[in-house]
């Protein structure tokens, strides 16, 4: 008997040979295989565990439904939509405990739903000829999803995507096998923040949340981090969010690519979850170093952080506009929020005497966020820096005064 069962899904008319292959790969290290066919014209060489028509009625349609709609966009979303329902139902039941989904672009975009649909912790796996593209926007990925290429795989086996299925195959076992999944035993705590280079409250805050019990996730602020902070807030996932690096919301009304979605700053808020708010980084945008500078962005001073990143600093309109961003995506929150202003700055290299210091800009800035704060948010200001010890000290008494308002339960 198998040890762990992987869900195995694809569009068996045009990829059976390849679905079957992994299948196998599979079976041959000891684990067990369910399949389901999110196929709309054609049939699989042999029946699947969980037939296009399943997946179809789970999803409140009909395989006849999607052939009569004369559209593949339209057919496919049906079979996304169907094969998220069936998927979360099945791994509820504790039918699987992997997953693995094949595709080119059909198939691709009917994995992303079908992803994000299960919890985090579920193994992912999406094996696509267009891993790692532009044509995968960064609010389509679940937070803990895994993406492989799928090299030389556009129709029929050879030698060469058959190292990339047996290797995708291999990982999704071997991760069910592996996997620590989060048991949420403590509330966690929701953080962004970039490097300690930068922005360094987080040395401090997170062993003092976690002597109060709490866990603490830190999120990388850099388009993908932001993104996976965004998506567990959406589900309720956090007791309270600290949102200290709200720089991707600048990057995407700039114009840069490395961008969490429109709705960032806003999930914690629709989940109605406690959120402090602060401006680390508010001043830069990033964008990919390799590329060139964003055409709102031309002429304005740039820093090479490597050479996979560089960032922008804001002229003072532009972090007028930021301010008016955050208030903005702010002012629907259903929860409470506390805006915490650090008067003296929001990164370390905007200290008076460091490379990117400018009075005239933060103090736009500020203006700007008194000007506009919303009436849901209560804005507390300090003069201190983000990086001083007043500001995580300022932090832990508001956090201590919501817990012992039962606004947070330790």
């Amino acid at each position: 008997m198998s040890d762990k069962t992987i869900l195995v899904v694809g569009t068996y008319d045009t990829k059976d040979d390849e679905l079957n292959y992994i299948a196998d790969v599979i079976r041959a290290q000891g684990g067990g295989v369910a399949t389901m066919d999110i196929s709309v014209l054609g049939d699989p060489s042999a029946p699947c565990d969980y037939s296009k028509h399943d997946v179809a009625e789970a999803g409140g349609s009909s395989i006849q439904a999607a052939i009569d709609s004369g559209d593949e966009n339209t057919a496919m979303q049906i079979m996304a939509q169907g094969s998220a329902s069936l998927a979360l139902k099945l791994y509820r039941e504790g039918v699987f405990d992997g997953l693995i989904v094949l595709g080119g672009t059909m198939g691709t975009d009917a994995a992303l739903d079908l992803c994000q649909a299960l919890p985090i912790g579920v193994p992912k796996y999406v094996v696509s000829t267009v891993s790692f593209s532009p044509l995968i926007p960064p609010e389509r990925l679940p937070a803990d999803v895994q993406m492989i290429l799928w090299a030389g795989g556009l129709y029929g086996l050879n030698s060469i995507c058959k190292a990339s299925l047996s290797q995708a195959a291999g990982a999704v076992l071997g991760a069910a096998r592996a996997v620590e999944k989060p048991d949420f035993q403590k509330p966690l705590i929701g953080m962004t923040s970039f490097g300690k280079t930068v922005l360094r409250y987080m040395v401090s805050l997170k062993p003092a949340l976690e002597e109060r019990g709490f866990e603490v996730a830190v999120f990388h602020a850099t388009g993908m981090g932001g993104r996976a902070f965004e998506s567990l807030a959406g589900e309720g996932a956090f007791a309270a969010v600290l949102d200290f690096a709200p720089q991707e919301l600048g990057n995407h009304i700039m114009g840069s690519t490395i961008s969490a979605g429109p709705d960032r700053m806003t999930n914690a808020g629709a989940s109605a979850t406690p959120q402090m708010v602060s401006i680390g980084c508010y001043d830069l945008v990033d964008f990919i170093g390799w590329q060139d500078v964003p055409s709102k962005l031309a002429g304005q001073e740039v820093h090479a952080h490597n050479r996979l990143l560089s960032s922008v600093m804001m002229t003072p309109d532009q972090r007028r506009e930021m301010a008016r961003a955050m208030c903005t995506q702010l002012a629907g929150a259903k929860g409470p929020v506390n805006l915490i202003l650090p008067l003296e700055g929001g990164n370390e290299w905007d200290r008076p005497g460091g490379p990117l210091h400018d009075a005239d800009g933060l103090a736009a800035f500020i203006e700007e966020i008194r000007a506009h704060c919303p009436d849901n948010v209560t804005l507390i200001e300090l003069d201190s820096h983000i990086n001083d010890a007043d500001f995580s000290d300022r932090v832990l008494a508001e956090f201590d005064a919501w817990v012992a308002a039962g606004v947070i339960t330790a």
